[in-house]
């Protein structure tokens, strides 16, 4: 076991489900950008103002981002570097591994 113990796997746990998400994980890639508030989001990805609010709480409750008050508005931003890294390697290798999937059927 890691000094951290098992509450260690249990946190990267958390993590991961809470990145489980493709919405989520398009949201963590615009925020490693730099913050943006919710209506940034809805148009760069498309989707609705409610999901994305639903996808941002979650992202929220899991220590993931974090909000802070611009104006009238909340922008968004990651809490750590880590998750962008985390996120973009996970977006990497699904790249990679899509034509290997593809070629193997």
């Amino acid at each position: 076991m890691t000094s951290g113990g098992y509450e260690v796997y249990e946190s990267a746990g958390e993590l991961l489900r809470a990145l489980s998400a493709p919405i989520r994980v398009a949201i963590v890639t615009e925020l490693a950008d730099g913050e943006r508030c919710v209506h940034e989001l809805v148009e760069k990805l498309g989707a609705a103002q409610p999901l994305v609010s639903q996808h941002l709480r979650v992202l929220r409750g899991a220590g993931v981002v974090r909000g802070s008050r611009r104006g009238r508005e909340i922008a968004y931003a990651l809490v750590d570097e880590h998750i962008a890294h985390i996120v973009a390697d996970a977006v990497s290798h699904a790249g990679e591994a899509a034509p290997a999937r593809l070629n193997a059927s």
